[in-house]
């Protein structure tokens, strides 16, 4: 992916469930997906026992700067969830 198809592409997370002594842990927590994940991977994530919800701006802005050292040119790229540009000089 480039800068921006990075940057808009569908985000998940993972909240709970976690085990701070190194335990497995079953049938915790919860996985959440924005709208854009397939279906058919959210019904393969639950075939597999994993809980999912559906999440909706929960996820932090992005703006991102790269230099491209093959074509001497910085490429810069902002997330089209929120408001915001990716500025440098």
């Amino acid at each position: 992916m480039n800068l921006q198809e990075a940057g808009d592409a569908p985000r998940w997370d993972h909240t709970g469930g976690a085990s701070p002594m190194g335990k497995t842990t079953e049938y915790t927590g919860t996985g959440r997906v924005e709208s854009g994940i397939p279906y058919t991977t959210v019904r393969g994530l639950m075939g597999k026992g994993h809980r999912i919800g559906i999440a909706r701006g929960i996820y932090g802005g992005y703006q991102a700067i790269l230099w491209d050292n093959e074509n001497k040119v910085y490429h810069g790229a902002s997330e089209s969830r929120k408001d915001g540009q990716a500025a440098g000089y």
